[in-house]
């Protein structure tokens, strides 16, 4: 499975491993439908997680694009690009989940932008 799954997910993919390797084949094909490359497909993905309200996917994206070299700013910036889209109050949200990991994980960085903490 490589990365650790969250215990829930995990349970899953121990209980039924035919379904979660199926997911997993169907999530790979997604991945190679188009012309994305694989940080663009995580910043996607993030975006796609604050977007439904996911704070557990938001949460997962974050730690794995913190994992992948994203910076805090550039995380951030996903949630403040959904304010005209989700909301303010949405995108508040989103952004507390951003900085629920960076926090945890000790990250800090606001990259080369001034004024996104």
């Amino acid at each position: 499975m490589g990365d650790k799954l969250p215990s829930r997910a995990g349970d899953l993919a121990d209980d039924h491993p035919e379904i979660w390797d199926a997911y997993s084949k169907l999530g790979r094909a997604c991945a190679h439908a188009g012309p994305l490359d694989e940080r663009e497909r995580r910043l996607v993905k993030l975006a796609m997680a604050m977007a439904r309200g996911s704070e557990g996917a938001t949460h997962s994206h974050v730690r794995r694009a913190t994992g992948e070299g994203f910076t805090g700013n550039e995380l951030r910036q996903v949630a403040l690009l959904g304010i005209p889209t989700m909301g303010f109050p949405a995108s508040i949200a989103a952004l507390t989940w951003v900085d629920d990991i960076l926090g945890a994980a000790g990250g800090t960085d606001n990259g080369d932008q001034d004024g996104i903490d």
